[in-house]
């Protein structure tokens, strides 16, 4: 069957025939994928930034954001049927008995670094025609959101971001919004970023109750701008505003998403990170020349501020879940913006071709059935 490779030894990018699977365990399930997301991650890995094939082969399939059909089940499974849409989960766990994490399902949170990732490391990934898979790391889709469900995996970033939120602001018995509403408190978050990434955790801060600013390089008015505007946050460009001027605009910032994987922009926004605020790092930054930093202003304000800034990757079955719950909501509030996220739908045959160009829209999509 058809498949997108890449080879790092021979720094090669191509379309390969690859074996089909066979569902070879009760618990297993076999996809017929229906469509792939393209990312950054992709992209860094067709440059051979990262990216390791598994044991004994010499190339591995990419893709990591999917949506499948189920085409069949073993024996033992008792959560699919056959027909039903599903978006598969990215990471498997370590092997190590000492890894609590893994060992509890929570393989996103694995403190040996020996996971597998599907189509990112050691593991093949969804840019192929069938995928078989353990129905543990599968979740199941509602039919009315075939159209966008390839959006599930770039938002479980955003709502695993906010899942730890909410865990952080537990120490402040007014952090949560619900009890935040009764004092007439509205928190506010900027989102550093308009890339898929960004306009997805923007959307799913304004559904949450957050006053949101989205501050982008995109000049406005422009399309992103627009689109901002629309969901009912507010967009500013770095052309027409420096972040002093961003945080004497908005007060105190209780939340930043950094979208970006920009070190320099993100460090220097963190100066303005507002009294017991939270700052969420997403991105990755590429190998670059050494950034300089005010650590002093930063480490005062973490500690004088209360402050708390964390990192986070990859995603449990709780983010999956509230992702899917949340691109319904989206729908009913937004759908044509949610939507347009998605620029372009591409058959396989063009895949390696447009990985290997420069990027364009927001969401692009390889097709397969």
């Amino acid at each position: 069957m058809k498949g997108v490779a890449v080879f790092p030894k021979t720094k090669e990018v191509r379309l390969v025939d690859h074996p089909a699977p066979r569902v070879a365990a009760p618990t297993e399930v076999r996809l017929k994928m229906l469509e792939v997301g393209v990312c950054g991650t992709d992209r860094e890995i067709c440059a051979f930034q990262y990216g390791t094939p598994p044991a004994g082969s010499d190339y591995m399939i990419l893709g990591h954001e999917s949506l499948g059909e189920v085409a069949e089940v073993g024996s033992g499974v008792k959560t699919l049927r056959v027909g039903d849409l599903v978006v598969t989960m990215v990471r498997r766990p370590c092997p190590h008995a000492h890894c609590m994490a893994c060992r509890a399902g929570r393989q996103d949170f694995c403190f040996t670094g020996d996971f597998h990732e599907r189509g990112i490391k050691e593991h093949h990934g969804f840019m192929t025609e069938s995928v078989v898979d353990d129905e543990k790391y599968m979740v199941r889709v509602p039919r009315d959101l075939r159209d966008i469900a390839i959006l599930v995996e770039p938002l479980t970033i955003a709502e695993k971001a906010l899942l730890q939120v909410w865990d952080v602001q537990e120490r402040l018995p007014w952090g949560r919004p619900e009890n935040a509403r009764k004092t007439g408190y509205v928190h506010k978050a900027v989102v550093l970023g308009a890339g898929p990434v960004g306009l997805l955790g923007a959307m799913a801060l304004v559904a949450g109750g957050f006053k949101t600013w989205v501050y982008s390089r995109e000049p406005e008015p422009g399309p992103k701008s627009t689109l901002v505007e629309s969901l009912g946050a507010e967009y500013i460009s770095a052309d027409n505003a420096d972040f002093a001027k961003l945080a004497a605009e908005i007060g105190n910032i209780d939340l930043v998403y950094e979208a970006t994987g920009a070190s320099r922009a993100s460090f220097e926004l963190m100066k303005y990170l507002g009294v017991n605020g939270i700052f969420c790092f997403t991105g990755v930054p590429g190998r670059k020349a050494p950034v300089e930093v005010d650590t002093d202003l930063i480490m005062r304000n973490l500690v004088l501020k209360n402050q708390v800034a964390f990192g986070t990757v990859n995603a449990g079955r709780d983010a999956f879940e509230a992702a899917i719950r949340d691109l319904a909501v989206f729908v009913k509030k937004w759908p044509a913006q949610v939507r347009s996220l998605i620029t372009g739908r591409h058959p396989i045959e063009e895949a390696r071709d447009f990985l290997l160009s420069e990027p364009r829209g927001i969401k692009e999509v390889i097709t397969l059935g």
